[in-house]
């Protein structure tokens, strides 16, 4: 474990960090203009951060290689790698937006597990932007922030994400959950008071790595767009579930699923937040086992790891459970009963030994709060 100082041979500004998240209920709704509900993670990234007289951008992760990455001014899309593309194209970003932001040495700690479906990513890219936004003075509001790292992370790093995981690393609060709207960016915080009715929120880490910058994701989105695009609607958001039998007859038969999809997902959005609201916590467990039989059958972006989990968690006595994040493995999450938690996540560690895989990483979500400045 090395500090800032050991790694730059001065003292720092100052350290802001970011966190993680899970998202209850919303996924692949937020790059066709739809609602997400996602939950701030304890888990953070920390930047550690000083200014420089130049324009230079040193960079330093503890999850690295031990060695310092150093970029020049003139950043360009595609020319950074690996994790320092992240911080490089929050700079980037901000400066291509006209914001003057100068050199900065930066020190990055994460336990936000990576790969797993949790934003790791977004993470890391609110602490940086905002570390830029207080050292430099900017004045820039968490959306706005959110937004450029979103643009930081589409046309730099090159995943053509939405921007709920960023909304939702810059935003959401303490005890809460985040109902977004990501068309307008409106949204407010629902009480999420899980212990206040005995129910805990266990994410099961299925190991299983993605990249979300493979294609796979970016054949998604192109597959909504060009649903939306044949109904001569500026997005998916636009087909309210009454109309969507008639939405399905006018699309080819491979675009139907994705439109099933998002349209019954936004819908599931909006009765978690009536659940909530009302403060039926445990009325959300079927509504989270739906929303993963969609994203499995539909969508098709579970696999077999993610669905073992729900299935035992599942047959165990969960309330509900679906994967979260993006797909391609990742992480799961599981809404049971405070004195069930341990057995559940036992048999579901059972269930990986008895199918021949490695054993998950489990914990529980706290609603936590978004990015801040900690010294």
């Amino acid at each position: 474990m090395t500090d800032f100082q050991s790694v730059f041979g001065a003292a720092p500004d100052g350290v802001w960090a970011a966190p993680g998240r899970v998202n209850l209920i919303g996924e692949h709704t937020d790059y066709n203009d739809g609602f997400v509900l996602p939950v701030a993670l304890p888990h953070t990234a920390k930047a550690t951060v000083r200014r420089r007289d130049d324009d230079l951008l040193r960079l330093y992760s503890e999850q690295g290689d031990g060695r310092i990455t150093e970029l020049k001014a003139d950043l360009e899309p595609a020319a950074v790698t690996g994790w320092a593309s992240y911080p490089a194209a929050v700079v980037w970003a901000l400066r291509q937006a006209g914001h003057p932001v100068g050199g900065l040495d930066v020190h990055i700690d994460s336990d936000v597990p990576g790969g797993a479906g949790l934003s790791s990513s977004a993470a890391l890219e609110c602490a940086v932007a905002a570390a830029c936004d207080g050292l430099f003075g900017l004045g820039l509001g968490p959306a706005e922030l959110a937004l450029l790292a979103q643009r930081a992370e589409n046309e730099f790093v090159g995943v053509p994400c939405g921007v709920m995981d960023q909304m939702a690393s810059m935003c959401c609060a303490e005890g809460r959950a985040l109902f977004l709207d990501t068309r307008d960016l409106s949204g407010r915080q629902v009480p999420l008071d899980l212990t206040g009715r005995g129910l805990r929120l266990l994410v099961v880490d299925t190991r299983v790595k993605h990249d979300l910058g493979d294609g796979a994701y970016a054949g998604l989105r192109a597959g909504c767009e060009r649903a939306a695009a044949l109904l001569d609607l500026p997005s998916l958001r636009e087909v309210r579930p009454a109309a969507l039998d008639g939405a399905l007859v006018q699309l080819p038969a491979e675009l139907r699923p994705l439109v099933r999809h998002v349209v019954t997902e936004n819908a599931r959005v909006e009765q978690a937040v009536a659940l909530l609201d009302a403060g039926d916590l445990a009325g959300l467990g079927p509504i989270l086992t739906a929303g993963h039989a969609s994203l499995r059958d539909d969508f098709r972006v579970s696999c077999p790891e993610t669905d073992l989990v729900v299935r035992a968690a599942v047959e165990a006595g969960a309330l509900g459970a679906r994967m979260t994040g993006g797909g391609f493995g990742g992480s799961v999450l599981v809404l049971v009963a405070e004195p069930e938690l341990e057995r559940i996540a036992s048999v579901v560690r059972a269930a990986f030994a008895a199918a021949g895989h490695a054993e998950p990483r489990t914990f529980t979500a706290v609603p936590s709060a978004g990015a801040r400045r900690l010294s």
